[in-house]
This record gives C-alpha cells, sequence and structure tokens, in this order.
C-alpha cells in the first residue's frame, strides 16, 4: 500500500533527501539557523517532545517551529509510550506549521530505554503497533514518520518491526545502523538498511556515522536509501549537507579555511540566551559542540584535550585563535571514507 501523504518538497528534487537527525540539548531553534547559514539540509527534526500523563508542548522546543525562519520543513519529534498521551500530542502538534509528526523509536540512553520510550520500544513490537495504528488515525492528513534503529540488543525483531511500518503506512522512516546497546559505537549494519531500503514502502533515511560527503555517496550507493541523516558530524562540519550536494553533482567539494571554523565558534557563542547565561554555563555549552568541532580540526586530539581544560572565555577563544588562526592556509580536515 502506498504512503498516504506526501512529504515536504526536498531543496533539490533531483538529488537524495539530506535531513539533520534530532539530538538532544543541540537541535534547537538556533542551531537550525546556523546550520542553515552554512547550507540547510532539506529536512531538520525537533529535539524529543517529552510525551506522558503530564506533559505539555515544551515552549523552547515548540519554538524551533513556530519562529523557524530557515525555509525548511521541520518534523515535530514526540518520545513517550502512553498511546493517548502521545495521540493528544500528536493532535496539538498538528495545530503547528509541522512537516509531520516523528515517532523516537531509537534514543540509546539508558535512562530513556528504560522507561521503555526511545529505543526501549524496540522490545516490543506489539506495543509500537498499537502506537502506530493509534497514532496514524490521528495523524491523517500530515506525514507520520519513525525514527528507530536496527534492534535493541540484537535485531531479532528487526523485519517484524519493518512490517508493522508497513501496515500503518508511515511515510519516512530514518534508520540508525546500530542497535540501541551499540550507542554510538562499533559498525554501523549499512546492510540492514539495505534491507529496509527493500522491505518498506516509504523513503529511508540511512543515519549513523556520515561523517563526510564521500561516505554519503558510498552509503546511498550501498543502501539504496531515499537520502542521509546527519548528526553529531553536522556539529563539526556545519558544511556537511552543501559537501554532500557537492559529490552527489560530481562537483569537487569547497575546502573550509580554519578560519571560517572560527567564524562558525563565534556565530555558536553569540546564542540568543548568551545575556542571561552565567559565563561558565555558557562555556560548557559552547564545550558540547566544540568536543565534535575538534576533532574534525585536529584528529589527534590536542586541541580537544586542551580546549577540555580550559575554565573561562578568554582561555577558551585564545586556545581557538592559537589553533584555527595560526596558519590561514590551513582547512578542516575531511572525514575519512568508509570501507564500506
Amino acid at each position: 500500500m502506498s504512503s498516504q501523504v506526501s512529504l515536504p518538497q526536498s531543496l533539490h528534487p533531483y538529488l537524495p533527501l539530506t535531513a539533520l537527525a534530532p539530538m538532544q540539548d543541540v537541535t534547537n531553534l538556533w542551531f537550525m539557523k546556523v546550520i542553515a547559514h552554512y547550507g540547510s539540509p532539506d529536512y531538520f527534526f525537533t529535539e524529543y517532545f517529552r510525551v506522558n500523563d503530564t506533559s505539555r508542548l515544551n515552549r523552547n522546543i515548540l519554538a524551533a517551529i513556530t519562529e523557524n525562519d530557515t525555509g525548511r520543513p521541520v518534523f515535530a519529534q514526540m518520545i513517550g509510550e502512553s498511546i493517548p498521551d502521545l495521540v493528544r500530542t500528536a493532535i496539538d502538534l498538528c495545530r503547528y506549521n509541522i512537516a509531520g509528526v516523528d515517532l523516537n523509536m531509537g534514543c540509546p540512553a539508558p535512562r530513556i530505554y528504560r522507561k521503555n520510550v526511545g529505543g526501549g520500544l524496540l522490545l516490543s513490537p506489539e506495543k509500537v503497533d498499537r502506537i502506530l495504528a493509534e497514532l496514524r488515525q490521528a495523524v491523517n492528513d500530515r506525514p507520520l514518520t519513525v525514527k528507530m534503529r536496527v534492534g535493541f540488543e540484537n535485531t531479532d525483531n528487526f523485519y517484524k518491526i519493518l512490517d508493522i511500518i508497513n501496515r500503518h503506512n508511515i511515510d519516512l522512516l530514518s534508520l540508525h545502523g546500530r542497535t540501541v546497546k551499540d550507542m554510538y559505537h562499533g559498525a554501523v549494519r549499512y546492510d540492514l538498511i539495505a534491507e529496509a531500503v527493500r522491505r518498506v514502502d516509504c523513503p529511508v533515511l540511512a543515519n549513523g556515522n556520515i561523517n563526510s560527503a564521500k561516505t554519503a555517496i558510498e552509503v546511498l550507493s550501498q543502501t539504496g536509501a531515499a537520502g542521509v541523516m546527519v548528526g553529531r558530524w553536522a556539529i563539526g562540519n556545519p558544511w556537511i549537507f552543501n559537501q554532500i550536494r557537492q559529490a552527489l553533482r560530481f562537483e569537487p567539494i569547497a575546502p573550509v579555511p580554519l578560519v571560517e571554523v572560527r567564524n562558525y565558534i563565534d556565530r555558536l557563542w553569540q546564542t540568543p540566551t548568551a545575556a542571561t547565561m552565567p559565563e561558565r554555563s555558557r562555556v560548557g555549552y559552547l564545550k558540547m559542540f566544540l568536543n565534535y568541532i575538534a576533532l574534525s580540526v585536529d584528529t589527534e586530539g590536542h586541541f580537544l584535550r586542551l580546549m577540555r581544560q580550559t575554565q573561562t572565555e578568554i582561555e577558551l577563544f585564545n586556545l581557538c585563535d592559537r589553533v584555527l588562526l595560526d596558519d590561514l592556509t590551513k582547512t578542516l580536515a575531511l572525514a575519512p571514507s568508509l570501507s564500506v
């Protein structure tokens, strides 16, 4: 049975899709705007709205939808397991200008899956079946999408869940090719993503360690996926979506001078909440991004180690200047290709 609802128009209808993965505490309105400055993906996904019997829509997460001027569609992601509350929240979200409602069935944080939500749902296909049946009825004029992993600690339920996704006419599946227990370690099962592409009727976004444009091309070719979803690697390299499009068009990938990386760090620092944040919190917030940026700049890890030792804004920015502005001919390292 074909998908009931059409997905929002992509930026380049003749190219595979690109999406920024939803990341808690990262993919807020500000970060979406920063990414858009360097080259938007086709689709954005919000941080997850927590859903339970007392939940209300989180205003900060909602801002990523209501105040979003990037011009790109934003899918609203929910995490939860209470069916009436998921349905209530989905109906609430559909009152806003969302591209669709996304159910999180992949979050690998133990404090999340222990509550049988996020990746924990993969242990219970029957529950997934009931949730998707009810959500599909509630969300009938917008895309209903799912983000999941290939299993909890093994892939025993993988095909069963793919068949449930088909049964309920899910419109888009974002599939991270690791199990929940793998977290972010170990090999990504691109072969299983390819299996999903063959088995489900909806488009599939391949997710998991897509660290460069070259890798994106290899993964698209190996899996036959409709597109790629990039998470942590887009934090270290916000140019990645443009680079993927350049690679798909067989254009040379424009190198990014480290001075541009220094400007990107400045942009992240100027978060709208900056004025009310104590310096220590701001430095901590920026370090969360720098954990990823540092590895793209210096694969040896010296920058990362020194960055983590800084405590004040002045120390942190002096270090960034020293590393990034020392040699103006240096460019951002392109992550190595996979041997897929």
